[in-house]
């Protein structure tokens, strides 16, 4: 059966008819797009009219995010900014480390068991002065329980005395770059970095994978989709494993289960021929609502964390230069491998230093593999300057550019990390655009938190948390940005044959707006109301997913 949906108007980012008034839905795909009277031909057909005062947009793509957010609000909220958790309810940001020990509080005395773990997540120590939460801070909550903190990076984690215990780290001797030490030689509670922040992890809450959700959590990150306008998001770095897998395939293939997931197998704990055959079995599991068989690299941490790996002249404040992930002779060899075997790496770059070693090693490996349409994706980003874009231009790569940073942490890169000259081009979307490298931009949720029309606001206005314009030579324009949620976000994920744009044969996924984001002017993006999505040809209301 044939539906067809009238709307105040529908932007297709389709450049032969970039507005109608009606589109024909039939087996969750496009049949027809534009006025009511070209559609009727196709047979019968119910009219529906509830979107007849809405704007229709393709459904919005988050091409970086972790659907761990919808797990992660099941611990305590720790983070400086106020934030909307999937069922509506507003938490309020905390601006100090004693409020952040307070929150912490309250949530241990509402667990009964004595030894039971208390993670916390979202903790944004650059806010406080770069006051640096310790054990002995934690201790403060319980000496009895384990107790771990997740950064808002993503890349951190505090721990107390506890939960060091239990991880056989409360002792001296330790000799590694993510384990900062106190005076008295033991580790100072701050773990920096996946391969030291794993293994403590399971004693503090974080017992799954860090990167993974759990089913309740999958469905929570679902109703995060339809607040957003969100019908195919990313879940950019998850292990995976096989008991995961299964539960994303049964929880994705529910019949109210709102959007799809892009899952990519992070590069942890396999040698690169070993990923790469993973990967390729995990591709074969794929269904329309969950879409395996990609990689993710990660190669440094974060510059708000201090941990990305920056080139001269280095962090602005003097702290010395980040973590490495990965090797060079890893990174050759997954890429080697990935290319041989027609498999897709995304690549997470924060500093500079880093983003050189993916192009140097991207542009060996092409010499002795040549692929036309590779697409590999270069994550974050953020400091690649114009030669650096010149090059992935040159190379075939797209990149994903975390827009959402200017807002969050703009301030904080002008005065601390990296300077007034390189803030001013930190995600640098217009030479991306310029340079001719097929562009896309996130909010890394968690991190930042899921909606990509404030995604879009960032990009178009880059103005910082303090009111300040930061980089007024790399705004780009509302027309740019949107495309860069829809059709750029599809491109990267090689998936614009399928989504992105409302045309005849794709997927029947809109973003169901309350406002048009074309005529509400750049400054108001951020602003637009979402009242829900279609996906797949089915209707989700926002108001439901409570």
């Amino acid at each position: 059966m044939t539906t067809i949906y009238s709307a105040r108007k529908i932007i297709t980012m389709c450049a032969s008819q970039p507005t109608a008034s009606h589109v024909a839905v039939r087996d969750g795909r496009i049949l027809g797009v534009g006025p009511l009277d070209s559609l009727t031909g196709w047979g019968d057909y119910t009219l529906d009219e509830r979107f007849a005062d809405k704007v229709l947009m393709p459904g919005l793509i988050e091409g970086h995010a972790h659907t761990m957010e919808g797990t992660l609000w099941k611990y305590a909220y720790c983070g400086y900014f106020d934030r909307t958790d999937p069922v509506g309810r507003d938490w309020e940001g905390i601006k100090t480390l004693d409020g952040v020990l307070n929150r912490l509080k309250e949530a241990d005395a509402l667990i009964a068991d004595p030894d039971a773990p208390l993670p916390g997540w979202q903790f944004d120590p650059i806010y406080m002065d770069n006051r640096r939460m310790t054990r002995h801070d934690l201790d403060k909550v319980s000496t009895t329980r384990p107790i771990g903190v997740l950064h808002a990076s993503g890349h951190i984690m505090n721990v107390n005395s506890k939960a060091l215990e239990l991880g056989g780290m409360l002792r001296t001797g330790i000799n590694h770059p993510g384990v900062p030490l106190g005076e008295d030689g033991l580790p100072t509670g701050e773990l920096k970095g996946p391969d030291v922040m794993t293994p403590i992890g399971v004693h503090v809450g974080f017992d799954r994978s860090m990167l993974d959700c759990d089913d309740d959590g999958l469905r929570n990150f679902g109703r995060l989709c339809v607040r957003a306008g969100v019908t195919t998001t990313t879940d950019l770095a998850a292990r995976l494993e096989d008991d995961t897998v299964d539960m994303m395939l049964k929880v994705t293939g529910e019949a109210d289960y709102p959007a799809r997931v892009v899952a990519l197998r992070y590069f942890m704990g396999m040698t690169p021929r070993e990923l790469v055959d993973r990967v390729i079995a995990l591709r074969a599991r794929s269904t329309d609502r969950l879409r395996l068989g990609r990689i993710k690299v990660v190669t440094d941490g974060s510059i708000q964390g201090f941990s990305a790996r920056l080139r001269w002249p280095g962090y602005f404040n003097g702290a010395p230069n980040g973590l490495w992930y990965v090797s060079p002779q890893q990174l050759r060899e997954v890429m080697d491998l990935a290319l041989a075997e027609d498999v897709q790496i995304h690549t997470h770059t924060n500093g500079d230093e880093a983003t050189d070693l993916v192009l140097d090693t991207m542009e060996a490996a092409l010499r002795g593999q040549p692929s036309p349409d590779h697409r590999f994706t270069i994550q974050h980003c953020q400091l690649a300057d114009s030669a650096q874009f010149h090059r992935m231009g040159k190379l075939g790569m797209c990149v994903n550019l975390f827009a959402n940073h200017h807002f969050y942490w703009g301030d904080e890169h002008y005065r601390l990390t990296v300077g007034p000259e390189r803030a001013e081009r930190m995600n640098a979307c217009a030479t991306a655009l310029a340079r001719g490298v097929p562009m896309a931009i996130h909010s890394d949720a968690p991190i930042t938190p899921l909606g990509p029309l404030f995604t879009a606001w960032c990009a178009v206005n880059r103005i910082t948390a303090s009111g300040r314009t930061q980089g007024e030579a790399e705004k780009i324009g509302v027309a740019e940005a949107l495309y860069a949620i829809t059709m750029g976000a599809a491109y990267t994920l090689k998936l614009d044959g399928e989504i992105g744009s409302i045309e005849v044969g794709k997927k029947a996924d809109f973003a169901v707006l309350e406002d048009d984001p074309t005529e509400i002017g750049g400054g108001n993006l951020k602003d637009v109301r979402v009242w829900g999505t279609v996906q797949g040809g089915r209707v989700f209301a926002a108001a439901d997913q409570t």
